[in-house]
């Protein structure tokens, strides 16, 4: 296993910076945030900044086509990732613990957009990947969101789920 780096990383601190501004309810200034540290490290930059950063910045937007773009290119980094690189910035971590997450997302981005059979798609993905959730509160929420969005593709139902991450209208 892999120490951490005992080097702090400037790029997710300003991500955790910005995330929390976000949840503190101020989310046009995080998506600034966050489009100005993406501008920074670009398409091709470290990927697990182009995933933390995009997987956080599609919480950000009520719309789920914008949604959609970010959460796409959170798993398109996701898929760049390595253990080692994840384990550089925590030791515990492991990119197979990210794809329930993120395919989460875009099955209710896809849901929210009618286009229920990429929803039923990335469903299936996350419940596939979803024996790496944690037997925790962060795992529980997960598996029960995947529940929640299973109900809603069955009614084609394209609302948004009240317990669902970002800005409510």
């Amino acid at each position: 296993m892999t120490t951490p780096s005992t080097d702090p990383d400037p790029t997710m601190e300003a991500i955790g910076r910005a995330v929390a501004e976000g949840h503190a309810g101020d989310t046009a200034a995080a998506r600034r945030e966050l489009l100005a540290l993406w501008s920074a490290i670009g398409p091709t930059g470290d990927p697990l900044h182009r995933c933390s950063l995009a997987h956080y910045l599609a919480d950000l937007y009520e719309d789920p086509a914008q949604a959609l773009a970010w959460d796409i290119r959170a798993l398109d980094a996701a898929d760049a990732l390595t253990d080692h690189r994840v384990q550089e910035h925590h030791a515990t971590l492991q990119i197979a613990a990210f794809y329930p997450s993120l395919h989460l997302n875009l099955a209710d981005d896809y849901r929210r957009l009618g286009s229920f059979t990429a929803a039923t798609h990335h469903l299936t993905a996350a419940r596939t990947h979803a024996p790496t959730l944690p037997n925790d509160a962060y795992g529980t929420m997960l598996r029960t969101a995947l529940d929640q969005i299973a109900e809603a593709i069955a009614h084609q139902d394209t609302t948004k789920r009240p317990t669902s991450p970002g800005p409510t209208t």
